[in-house]
């Protein structure tokens, strides 16, 4: 394995791939793609350049792909529609329930894991994607006023019916995800884990490896701050940019966090690689650290990037390089979300 990656379209090699919920499971590449930010979060983006970046990422070996009712109310799975169609057998369709977002302020947000609810967001999905099945359906957030048995029960449903293949949970604790596998079986998890979140890996990465699910890593670059893309939010970022929200990029916090790249730094400079490369081989690496398939998911809507991240998926980081990186998280100014209830981290 080649310790340092190609950023050309010519030599960037195929992502590996791994089997997404264990031995039977569909095979996926090892990192997948966040399509977010496509149509929603992070400002404009250009619809030719994000088709273009999807076609682009399949070429290298990506698979799997992330999206949800709630990016743009929907606007983001009917975007994804062409793409899904023209590839339905090559591809893996992560779609999501649960996380309703206000249209007129999208700082409010509201969190339903109702069984009527359900049963209406899986076929608008279903609509707006354009297809018969969803191969992975995810509970974006855990509403705790409703057992979680109750909703995997609901979503054990859609799969009997023939509507989704797998089932994966979002942001939930390992005796979260223990009940609701008790139900039915959990194909994947997804949270977030990267060098400056961590809280997961207590409770999360070991049940997700003892029941051999798949860690589904979202926002494995931190939002874009683990690449140096931006060091303040509210100074850098567009009005109707989500990172605005987040108190860890913003004020005095940004400004501490922008320090705790130095380490990151070092390491691209001696390896002669980006800083994102460096932050998501860390990521990719801990399938091996922690015996367990990790995919992450970095969100791109640019050529260029994909191709950056997808290299990464080639860089081996060795034991020193790990040592250098490991107290980063535990340093960290600020909350990943101002509120956290859309988090598992309160709850373990």
């Amino acid at each position: 394995m080649s310790n340092t990656p190609h950023n050309t379209p010519r030599t960037t090699p195929p992502v590996p791939t791994t089997r997404l919920g264990g031995p039977t499971g569909p095979e996926v590449g090892v990192q997948g793609l966040g399509c977010m930010g496509m149509s929603f979060a992070y400002g404009p983006s250009d619809a030719g350049e994000s088709r273009a970046t999807l076609e682009r990422a399949l070429e290298l070996g990506i698979t799997l792909y992330d999206t949800a009712d709630a990016y743009g109310n929907g606007e983001n799975e009917k975007f994804l529609a062409p793409f899904v169609a023209a590839h339905r057998d090559e591809i893996t369709i992560a779609t999501k329930f649960a996380l309703a977002i206000d249209p007129q302020d999208p700082t409010k947000r509201h969190i339903s894991n109702d069984p009527a609810y359900i049963r209406r967001c899986i076929d608008d999905s279903l609509r707006r994607l354009g297809v018969d099945v969803i191969d992975l359906y995810y509970m974006h957030r855990r509403d705790l006023n409703i057992p979680i048995e109750e909703t995997v029960g609901v979503m054990a449903e859609l799969v009997a019916a023939g509507k989704v293949k797998q089932l994966g949970l979002s942001e939930v604790t390992g005796p979260e995800l223990r009940a609701a596998h008790a139900v039915h079986p959990i194909a994947a998890v997804q949270s977030e884990w990267s060098l400056f979140s961590r809280d997961i890996e207590a409770g999360v990465v070991p049940a997700v490896a003892e029941l051999g699910a798949t860690l589904v890593a979202y926002s494995p670059l931190g939002r874009g701050f683990l690449t140096g893309s931006f060091a303040s939010a509210e100074k850098e970022l567009g009005e109707d940019d989500f990172r605005r929200q987040q108190p860890r990029f913003n004020g005095a916090n940004a400004e501490h966090n922008g320090a705790l790249l130095d380490p990151v730094r070092e390491i691209a400079r001696a390896r002669g690689v980006t800083l994102g490369q460096v932050a998501l081989a860390w990521v990719q690496q801990q399938a091996k650290v922690r015996g367990l398939s990790v995919v992450p998911i970095p969100g791109t809507t640019k050529r260029t990037r994909v191709e950056e991240n997808a290299a990464a998926a080639q860089l081996l980081l060795g034991a020193d390089e790990l040592a250098l990186l490991e107290p980063i998280a535990g340093q960290v100014a600020g909350g990943r979300y101002a509120d956290m209830r859309f988090t598992s981290a309160g709850r373990e």
